[in-house]
């Protein structure tokens, strides 16, 4: 709970306490009048005690940047017979929190079924 909020509660909670069952108690109350400025009395200062043991929400973690991966001029790359040949960079599932970037990485060269191959950043 956020202080503002906190105080807001124990405000009312005072107020709650305090108003109604003093103007009752002031005015020989009967029963119905007795048992309700317990009954809200009671209420308030359970909203007091609660107010009172809440704790500020935890700050937000602050992320920490990852590395700058970088692939420059890395050249040819060939798949053949299934492989994969990939000039750049990889992140599967798009890993890592910090910048991926590739430049000029060649050209990449896939040859017969199930075969792949690609240039600059994979996510895949």
């Amino acid at each position: 709970m956020s202080p503002g909020w906190k105080i807001t509660v124990m405000v009312a909670a005072a107020a709650g306490v305090v108003s109604t069952p003093l103007v009752w108690l002031l005015d020989s109350p009967d029963t119905g009048q007795l048992v309700g400025a317990t009954v809200q009395a009671a209420t308030g200062i359970a909203a007091l005690i609660w107010a009172l043991m809440q704790r500020p929400p935890a700050p937000a973690p602050v992320p920490v940047p990852g590395p700058a991966d970088q692939a420059v001029d890395t050249g040819n790359a060939d798949g053949t017979g299934g492989g994969t040949a990939h000039t750049g960079l990889r992140r599967p599932g798009g890993a890592g929190t910090g910048s991926a970037k590739a430049e000029r990485t060649g050209d990449a060269t896939a040859h017969g079924p199930g075969s792949s191959a690609g240039t600059g950043v994979d996510y895949s």
